[in-house]
């Protein structure tokens, strides 16, 4: 049996992938062969990634809402666009829960030309210049031109003293985060250069996934009992995090919502942040 992925290209359907997917969502091993079950009799050749995906995610949401939320966690930052300008916040959010001062779209003064940085980011007189590369389509490769051009922007930068936070300081590294995910060229381009880099896959056992899994630092576009319409609405309030949710609940008094679907958002959230996730990478 195959599957057709976003590209139209078609690959064999694996099925350890699916249920270590499955499994990634906090459902229980019997919880999984459930749903897999169910899963199985929908499956023929040729079925997309989309359609395979919106089957797995119905079947869980059945088990537990949150089961779904974290399921949907690529997509979820994918709705962080279109254009990520929600993406660039989230990250900086991520930065933020690691400890570090960060600030978003950032113009500096290089040596020949000024630059826009989307995140900058400062910890212990390290200053990161953090960018990121939002992507719409799910399967996107960020090639190896995107930290060749990375590059030259931080040899521009480098050597100058900023003023960020109140510390006079030099950037001293350079990050690249993406939703998506880089090729093995631009992967080898970065270690050589010493730029970081995040994507939805790497570095393994460290990558985005895992560590909003492992912090439980989940977008509120996970949220499967907010509409779209509540989901822009809390964005645009600096609601970037679930956990923003769960520490301001009263923020969600401010959308015309009913008591009780008020309170199944707030139960999602808590059960999505407080679920022992035990991972395996």
């Amino acid at each position: 049996m195959r599957v057709k992925k976003y590209s139209g290209e078609m690959a064999p359907f694996d099925e350890s992938a699916l249920r270590h997917s499955l499994t990634r969502s906090g459902a229980s091993e019997k919880e999984v062969d459930m749903v897999y079950a169910a899963i199985k009799g929908y499956l023929y050749d040729g079925i997309s990634t989309r359609e395979l995906y919106q089957i797995a995610f119905e079947a869980l949401a059945k088990q537990k809402d949150s089961y779904a939320a974290r399921y949907s966690l690529k997509r979820a930052l994918r709705e962080l666009g279109p254009e990520g300008f929600y993406f660039e916040k989230w990250v900086a959010r991520l930065m933020t829960e690691d400890g570090f001062q960060t600030l978003t779209s950032q113009t500096v003064q290089g040596h020949a030309v000024s630059h826009e940085i989307d995140v900058v980011a400062q910890r212990d007189n390290r200053l990161l210049a953090i960018e990121c590369k939002f992507r719409n389509d799910p399967d996107a490769k960020i090639s190896v031109t995107t930290p060749m051009y990375f590059k030259s922007r931080a040899n521009d930068i480098s050597g100058i003293t900023y003023n960020f936070f109140d510390s006079p300081l030099e950037f001293s590294a350079g990050m690249m985060v993406t939703n998506a995910y880089f090729t093995s060229d631009s992967i080898n381009f970065a270690e050589y250069y010493q730029i970081k880099l995040l994507s939805w896959n790497y570095p393994e056992g460290k990558s985005l996934k895992v560590l909003v899994d492992d912090n439980a630092e989940y977008p509120v576009t996970c949220l499967i009992n907010l509409s779209e319409q509540e989901k822009k609405f809390l964005l645009k309030n600096d609601c970037i995090l679930v956990k923003d949710l769960v520490e301001h609940p009263e923020i969600l008094s401010q959308i015309q919502i009913a008591k009780d679907h008020q309170e199944r958002i707030q139960r999602e959230a808590k059960e999505l942040i407080n679920s022992p996730q035990h991972h395996n990478g």
